[in-house]
């Protein structure tokens, strides 16, 4: 198993072939794919697309990639995290995002992951810059970026093909900067006045 990052509570490591299953059950609950998609898993999609493209990334951008979520006490697939830019940005300004099993929501691990992968970021892989977008319908993945300490950039509206239930409220971005991170940081190790 290549681990890429441990946080207290999750080991994020690698996709690998051996998870198109894993993949195919959380992306086959229409309540985790409520903002992404209204399809149902296609479980030939995920084998001969997603997995590849998962895979092409750790190549490509060393440290950027998508990484399974595994519980550590239980060992359970919990879902995914991705830190790696989009085709349009600069390799220093890579993407956050997430997807987790419904078991796994509310538990903190959205925040524990991503604050992880900030931090491996702005510390090891010399980021600038960090973005993340949600629908503006989805008020816990909002949650989460705001936790991080991301600012809100912008709303905007996408060319959905088909759209899905909230859609047309849009979508949201978030963004955080080193600067940003590292005075966040500050004001969490200062003594309190009091």
């Amino acid at each position: 198993m290549h681990v890429f990052l441990e946080t207290e509570r999750l080991i994020l490591r690698r996709f690998t072939e051996d998870d198109a299953d894993a993949l195919f059950a959380l992306y086959d609950d229409p309540q985790v794919m409520r903002y992404v998609s209204g399809a149902p898993a296609d479980r030939d999609e995920i084998v001969k697309l997603d997995i590849p493209a998962f895979l092409g990334y750790y190549g490509r951008f060393p440290g950027y990639g998508f990484f399974t979520a595994v519980e550590k006490s239980s060992g359970d697939f919990l879902g995914w995290f991705h830190f790696r830019p989009r085709p349009e940005d600069p390799a220093d300004e890579p993407e956050l995002g997430y997807r987790l099993h419904q078991a796994a929501w509310g538990k903190g691990y959205g925040t524990e992951g991503s604050a992880a992968l900030l931090e491996k970021g702005f510390t090891e892989l010399d980021v600038r810059r960090v973005t993340a977008s949600t629908m503006v319908v989805n008020k816990r993945s909002r949650r989460v970026m705001e936790k991080l300490g991301m600012t809100l950039l912008r709303t905007f509206h996408g060319d959905f093909h088909d759209p899905i239930p909230g859609s047309e409220h849009g979508d949201v971005e978030y963004a955080i900067t080193r600067e940003q991170w590292l005075a966040t940081r500050r004001q969490v190790a200062a003594p309190d006045p009091a």
